[in-house]
């Protein structure tokens, strides 16, 4: 027998991302990207985050947008195994699942205890779209949550790579000094699917107003234009 539930959305998460492309596949891989979590009027509480201070890392619980389906496969291809490899949804991290639920482990930079929007939180090691619903938000508890040992799938399997970032001086200064570092990890860690291998191609991350232009030969990604982005 089905049963449905239904969630309430406590908070949105502000980002330098309107778009998927570019998005960090995992939390914590561009340590330097910043998000401000706004409650909902409802759960603008202070008493609501007392003791949360007390925590340096936190998970949120979040809804993944625009991959509302009918139906769900029992199987995805991960862009890890080149977009070519069938594995088990659950096996995986994809947000093509019966649930469009997301996790993401960030760290807590700050909170803001008062503002016009309630207290914020400010958090680090964001990979959620601007805008994305959060459904809860826990305390990350390092003897419970940690297994530096454990098994890590197909995932460990996959050599991890960086590409080396050619980002001229004259087109990095059209950024934001304070948002330069996170655009850096962003295309350090290649936004391409895996099986995309032409280095005549031009992608473009839109990232803190801009639309960030680049191509890759190999292992150098090469940014050529940097212009406003528009929606």
């Amino acid at each position: 027998m089905t049963q449905e539930h239904t969630l309430k959305v406590i908070a949105h998460i502000e980002t330098d991302f309107p778009e998927k492309f570019g998005i960090p596949r995992q939390s914590g891989l561009a340590e330097n990207l910043k998000g401000t979590i706004v409650f909902e009027p409802e759960y603008r509480s202070t008493d609501a985050l007392k003791g949360l201070d007390g925590y340096e890392y936190l998970w949120l619980l979040w809804q993944f947008q625009g991959t509302k389906r009918a139906t769900w496969s029992a199987t995805v291809k991960p862009p890890r195994l080149g977009g070519n490899t069938h594995v088990g949804v659950f096996a995986t991290r994809s947000p093509f699942r019966p649930n469009p639920i997301g996790l993401s482990s960030v760290k807590l930079e700050e909170i803001i205890w008062e503002s016009k929007r309630g207290p914020l939180l400010i958090v680090s090691g964001i990979d959620l779209k601007d805008q994305t619903p959060i459904y809860d938000i826990k305390p990350y508890l390092p003897y419970a949550d940690s297994h530096p040992d454990a098994r890590g799938g197909f995932a460990h399997e996959v050599k991890d790579y960086r590409l080396q970032v050619q980002f001229p001086e004259e087109l990095l200064h059209i950024i934001p000094e304070e948002k330069q570092a996170g655009i850096l990890e962003v295309l350090a860690e290649d936004p391409r699917p895996s099986y995309h291998n032409d280095p005549d191609r031009r992608y473009g991350v839109a990232y803190a107003g801009f639309d960030v232009r680049f191509q890759v030969a190999g292992d150098v990604l090469t940014v050529c234009q940097v212009v406003p982005y528009v929606g």
